[in-house]
């Protein structure tokens, strides 16, 4: 019975129209003055601090806390902002397949695995009105590496539910390779979907459990897939 599933955010729920991007490209402009090699960071499944680490490794910025507060503190600050000046929307598939799990006759815990960290996770999600329908998951500012994120968040739906988590009983959804390792690292199922950056022929190269363009595909004769 599935128990658990954990969401990627960008790429697999909703697309923010780079939002993200340029609100990272912002701080580093405006804060610390470096707009050199910006073009060398792949977003695309990294977590928000690793992706601020190495930046502060282009520009011989040092990594301190101090820094990195400084940081956040003026990008979700400038996410708010962008967020309402971009195109965004919710990926297909993923309110129609959401309704569908919580229609299930015992409907598992909804949550997030994300390398976002969760203030800037809140405020994407909020932007669509999805923020209220996860009761768990794990951030980037819980682990810097997202194998260990995933661990985190499992744990913290085998505390909310009260039960320790059968493998079979987590699924995890994203739209990257890194999605699927990290569904793998906490022995998780996993669907791989293409409405990221990733084509479906180069997910489908890692081996998901399934593989779709979109959540839509998720449903057979208008039901949820029944092997979940």
């Amino acid at each position: 019975m599935l128990r658990l599933v954990l969401f990627d955010i960008d790429g697999t729920l909703i697309r923010t129209g780079g939002a993200g991007v340029q609100a990272f490209a912002k701080v580093f402009a405006t804060e610390f003055h470096a707009v050199d090699g910006f073009e060398k960071l792949k977003f695309a499944g990294r977590t928000d601090v690793s992706l601020v680490r190495e930046f502060f490794g282009f520009h011989d910025i040092r990594p301190t806390a101090e820094n990195f507060k400084r940081f956040f503190e003026r990008y979700v600050f400038w996410l708010d902002q962008i967020l309402h000046q971009t195109q965004g929307a919710i990926c297909a598939g993923v309110l129609e397949f959401i309704k569908a799990l919580e229609q299930l006759p015992q409907p598992p815990v909804l949550g997030l695995l994300t390398g976002n960290v969760r203030l800037g996770a809140e405020i994407k999600l909020r932007r669509f009105g999805l923020w209220q329908l996860f009761q768990t998951g794990a951030f980037g500012d819980d682990h810097e590496e997202r194998d260990q994120i995933a661990a985190i968040a499992r744990e913290r739906g085998s505390r909310l539910l009260k039960h320790e988590l059968k493998d079979g009983e987590v699924l995890v959804i994203g739209d990257t390779p890194f999605d699927v390792r990290c569904a793998r690292a906490i022995r998780a199922r996993v669907v791989a979907v293409a409405t990221g950056g990733h084509a479906l022929p180069e997910l489908k190269a890692h081996a998901p459990d399934w593989a779709v363009e979109n959540l839509s595909e998720m449903f057979a004769d208008g039901r949820l897939d029944p092997r979940l």
